[in-house]
């Protein structure tokens, strides 16, 4: 990939968080300026990623595809930062995954030559713009899915105008889920529609969204993973029986972060005759989080076979700091993050780690009792247990909850060493 283009951008001190602008600073060079955010050399709130717990998640996850054989896409809306994304492949990712053509220019611009848009392709100027990057560049390869045979006629005319094959995933849903075929019948119609339109429009594969399932009774959700994963694994067997599938190898996707170990495991056999590649979704996994994803990956280790367990677990990467503003009640600290800093649509940041300048040489863990109860645009309300010592001042680290949603609310953010010294940012383009 070509990340020349970010490690020579200003790195402006107008952006969000960001320190005071210094002449002539790029992002390339932010890692020399010895910055430490305990140092108070960072304006807070202010959130950092661990490179140690990035660097162990990306192993990790290579880990898992090198023992289950199956292939990564990971999502891209996560992070939307082509200096992770670059990780990632490097790491062996298959290629990465889009939810909208926006985020697909973003792939493009920086490098990436396997996108798959996890989404229906649809909208006039979306159509023209991927059937064009299409034409113009033959090493650039691109998936989609479709659930329609009014979204698939729009796609192959807009094909066989520009002269080129899409690639289609034909999608497979649940009724009251999102989108996705509702039945079998509807399905192989669909397929058998493609295939009429082949070459400008080819079945790739078959494909779900596993990820709605999340309902909190784990054995419900799995028994409902499970059967849909065998719904997409049925239709393919039938599309394959009737030859209509247009590449030498089959692929079978799901696309959430819950339960991408049941994917993998659930097509290691196929019956299919072609060759098949499984290609897993998981975007969080990088920077996993403290709370939603950190409990999911419990029940996840539950399920994996022993030896898995070897590699350990994910690390939470993504952090969020601010300080203690006002302590207006005993029990009682007013913080200055908020909604504009972190995700707050699961669940509410979870206070990690408290730093005391001038009385702490580390951040100390904090312990039972301490809880965010609040948040307003810019301040959380930090519930305290009795006993502490939390003055104004001082800086808490909270863990956050859903990683999709932390990353969209900062152009930069800087990564730190587990002395929390600034080593390098990374810039997303949300």
């Amino acid at each position: 990939m070509d990340l020349e283009t970010i490690k020579s951008s200003v790195f402006s001190g107008l952006d969000k968080a960001n320190p005071h602008s210094h002449d002539g600073l790029t992002l390339g060079r932010v890692g020399e300026q010895n910055w430490n955010l305990l140092r108070g050399s960072l304006p807070l709130p202010q959130a950092v990623l661990k490179g140690s717990a990035v660097t162990h998640n990306a192993g990790w996850m290579s880990d898992f595809l090198k023992e289950t054989g199956a292939c990564l896409a990971p999502h891209g809306k996560t992070t939307m930062c082509p200096q992770l994304f670059a990780l990632q492949l490097d790491s062996g990712a298959w290629g990465i995954t889009v939810a909208t053509v926006k985020q697909l220019t973003v792939c493009l611009r920086f490098g990436v030559k396997r996108v798959l848009l996890a989404n229906q392709l649809v909208g006039a100027y979306e159509m023209e713009f991927v059937t064009n990057a299409l034409l113009q560049d033959p090493d650039f390869q691109f998936f989609c899915l479709v659930d329609s045979l009014e979204n698939a006629t729009q796609l192959a005319r807009q094909a066989e105008a520009v002269g080129v094959s899409l690639n289609l995933l034909l999608e497979v849903g649940v009724v009251g889920g999102r989108t996705g075929c509702r039945d079998a019948e509807s399905a192989m119609e669909l397929a058998r529609f493609i295939k009429s339109w082949d070459p400008h429009l080819k079945l790739a594969g078959i494909e779900c969204y596993e990820g709605l399932f999340v309902s909190g009774d784990a054995k419900k959700d799995e028994a409902a993973v499970s059967k849909l994963l065998d719904e997409v694994l049925s239709v393919a067997l039938a599309c394959e029986e009737e030859g209509l599938f247009s590449r030498e190898t089959v692929i079978l996707s799901a696309g959430g972060s819950a339960y991408f170990d049941m994917v993998a495991r659930h097509w290691e056999e196929t019956g299919l005759k072609r060759p098949v590649e499984v290609v897993v979704r998981s975007g969080c996994y990088l920077t996993h989080d403290s709370k939603f994803y950190n409990d999911l990956f419990h029940l996840l280790q539950e399920r994996i076979p022993e030896g898995w367990q070897r590699h350990g677990s994910l690390k939470p990467a993504l952090e969020v700091w601010s300080y203690v503003q006002s302590r207006p009640e005993p029990d009682l600290a007013i913080l200055t993050m908020g909604k504009r800093d972190c995700s707050y649509d699961v669940t509410l940041p979870k206070p990690q780690q408290h730093f005391g300048p001038g009385r702490h040489s580390q951040p100390v863990a904090l312990g039972k009792g301490y809880a965010i109860k609040v948040m307003n645009d810019q301040h959380a309300y930090l519930s305290l247990p009795p006993g502490q010592d939390i003055r104004v001042g001082d800086m808490i680290s909270c863990g956050i909850s859903h990683p999709c949603t932390t990353f969209d609310k900062w152009q930069t953010l800087l990564v730190v060493d587990d002395a929390y010294n600034v080593t390098s940012a990374v810039k997303t383009f949300f």
